[in-house]
């Protein structure tokens, strides 16, 4: 299990680290509420179908921009839980480049134990969140190379 983490980049790593002290499914929804009362306030103007996430249930919205060669992502969202997620993965992917974020395999979810506390509607939702993030941080990679 630990060889999972071993490979994951630190702020991710803590994260993963930080759920799996929070042995009962209660405290990892109050980790995930706390992850998105932590987002800053997120651009009406960057509510646009080409930031929303598809595939979800509730209302998802994501962007990115390069900032010295590191991915700076913003999102939000219209439910808390799923907004926690955004969160989540914000702090986890924030300040690496597009190569580290489109290397990564969402399987880190496994390791947090969140996946057996979410719906698999959420579940799904953060698969489509952290693949639209990905996918983001290559149209950022590719606007550089152009």
């Amino acid at each position: 299990m630990s060889s999972t983490i071993d490979s994951l980049p630190p702020a991710l790593a803590k994260i993963v680290q930080r759920f799996q002290r929070a042995a009962e499914p209660k405290r990892r929804y109050e980790q995930l509420i706390w992850y998105a009362q932590k987002l800053p306030a997120f651009p009406e103007s960057d509510k646009v179908p080409e930031n929303k996430v598809p595939g979800c249930v509730s209302q998802v919205y994501v962007t990115a921009a390069l900032d010295d060669g590191k991915v700076a992502f913003q999102g939000d969202s219209d439910s808390q839980l799923t907004k926690g997620l955004v969160g989540l993965l914000m702090e986890g992917l924030n300040g690496l480049t597009p190569t580290e974020i489109v290397q990564l395999a969402p399987d880190f979810i496994q390791e947090t134990g969140l996946n057996v506390s979410l719906t698999p509607s959420r579940a799904n939702g953060f698969y489509n969140i952290f693949k639209t993030m990905q996918k983001k941080a290559l149209e950022c990679k590719l606007d550089i190379s152009n």
